[in-house]
Parts: C-alpha cells; structure tokens; sequence
C-alpha cells in the first residue's frame, strides 16, 4: 500500500517518477482517456480552508475517472471526539482512497496507518509535499533540472513549506538556502538528519545572491493568527521585491505558494512581473496532484 505523507519518506526515485509522469499528463490533459480511478470514490478530509489544493484535487480525482467527496472534519464525528483510527477504519472500508488537509501530521499518518487505502498529505503543520513536488515540476518545466541549482527561500524557515524543501533539496540534490529570522530557522537537527546542501542565515540578501529559484510564502499561516501583529514586526525585511530579485541569477524564477499578501512576503511590483510563472505554479497543483494520484494506484 503506498502512501504519500511527506518528502521526508519519499525515495528519489519515487519523486522523480511523479515528475516526470506529472509532464505527460500536462500535455496530454486535453486528451488523455487514462482514467485509473474509474469506479473509485475518495474521500477529501479538510480541516484547514484551502482554494488551490481543494479545487486541484477535486477536478484531478474527477478528470482521473473518479468520484470525489469532500468532508469538512467538524461536521464528522471527529469533531466531536471520535479517534483517528476509528474514522479511518469505517473509511477505509468505504472509499478508495483520502486526501487530508489538517495540522497533526500524527493524524494523517494515524489514518494511513489505520484505513488500509492510499492516503494522501494535502497539509499538514509539519509538512507540505504536493505543494512542493508542484513547486519542482514548475521549475523543471520552465528552467529544466533543479540537480545543481539554488533554491532560496524567504520568511518562515520554521514552517511547512521550507521543511519540505529541505528534505527535498538532499534527495534531488540541488541547494537550499533558507533566510529567516533567528527565532524562526529550522532547527539544526532536522538540517543534520536532512543531509544535504543547506544554508540558514538571517541575511536576504546573502541568501538570494545567484540563486536560481526566489521563493515565499505567507508571513502568518493558518491557525498563527493570533500572533499576527508579532510576525509582522519580526519579519519587516523578510520580503522578496526587485532588489532582492537583482541579487539573484539574471533569468530566476520567482515563485509564490499562494495566497500572496502585497506589500508583506512580497511586493506588488515584484508579483505582477512574475505573474505569469506564480499562476503556473498554481496550475500546476492540479498536474501534478493528478501524477500522485495515479502514482499511488499503480
């Protein structure tokens, strides 16, 4: 039974194969009969909001021959106390498989454990890997391979987004520079368990000097909004914007995650010059959420 819960327990070959498959299906969208999940219901399991990874799953699952329900977390008995393994249990004897979106990485490894069906990590706090297996696709398609490149991201480094860059950036070999306010770098035991070619520095703009790839996402993430008003005065700085861009390689790429909040992680100028590759990035979700999903049903 195979799974996909984070980078961290992904083999290189694994990621490549997603990769290069997430390709074909992109140019073959429009006409493809491939339909491996026909006559397959899978259950989509959110307790965070989300835009992009909900409708890229939905018309993924849909365009791959199957059927799809979502399933808000607080109108099932989970939220009123029933254990992960018993909603995975009477789940997994349902369904064919289940995209989940929440914030215990415990809880999405307890249902895969527990379901018997492949299982997919849409979000958790620990981690985010279809969005990063995504961000590499998007590269690869518009700069070919990330093997050797310099991959820089700004803001949070303690977050889910960058520490699935760094265990990405040990198993596809390029190198990941993380700037970030002290109090919010990975800690160094997980950069030593990573492997790899990794920097961690409170400096931007030493950080984004010959990179290949600027990259950022939000400031504040879901469930941190209390601390809002912090996040912002500790991360005034932390912002990727032309003269960041200028220190950079002369053809990088820009990338954003999204939501992009202007005037914060980035700048409105920087945004609309990148436009076009941010909103590929976001398009790209949906091709290579539909790599995973056959993926893990071959």
């Amino acid at each position: 039974m195979k799974h996909l819960l984070s980078i961290e327990t992904m083999d290189s070959e694994s990621i490549e194969t997603i990769l290069e498959n997430a390709n074909v299906i992109k140019t073959q969208r429009r006409n493809c009969q491939d339909q491996p999940l026909a006559g397959q219901t899978w259950a989509m399991i959110f307790t965070k909001s989300s835009t992009r990874t909900r409708v890229s799953f939905e018309v993924g699952i849909r365009e791959l021959g199957g059927s799809v329900m979502f399933l808000n977390a607080n109108d099932m008995q989970l939220g009123r106390g029933e254990p992960i393994k018993d909603t995975a249990r009477v789940l997994g004897r349902m369904v064919h498989g289940a995209v989940i979106r929440t914030y215990a990485q415990d809880d999405v490894e307890q249902f895969a454990q527990w379901s018997d069906i492949p299982t997919i990590n849409a979000l958790t706090d620990a981690e985010h890997p279809c969005q990063i297996i995504t961000d590499i696709f998007t590269y690869q398609e518009l700069r070919g391979p990330i093997t050797g490149k310099v991959v820089t991201f700004i803001g949070d480094g303690a977050c889910n987004v960058p520490i699935s860059w760094i265990w990405a950036a040990a198993k596809l070999n390029f190198e990941l520079r993380i700037a970030a306010p002290k109090a919010y770098q990975p800690c160094p035991e997980l950069i030593a368990k990573a492997g790899g070619k990794i920097m961690v520095t409170d400096d931007c703009n030493a950080a984004a000097e010959g990179a290949d790839l600027l990259y950022t996402d939000v400031w504040i993430s879901m469930g941190m909004e209390e601390e809002g008003a912090q996040r912002e005065s500790d991360f005034a700085g932390y912002q990727i914007n032309e003269a960041l861009v200028a220190k950079a390689n002369e053809n990088v790429l820009v990338m954003h995650c999204l939501p992009a909040y202007r005037g914060k992680e980035i700048d409105e100028s920087t945004l609309e010059a990148h436009a076009e590759t941010i909103f590929t990035q976001a398009e790209n979700r949906l091709h290579a959420q539909k790599s995973i999903l056959k993926w893990l049903t071959e």
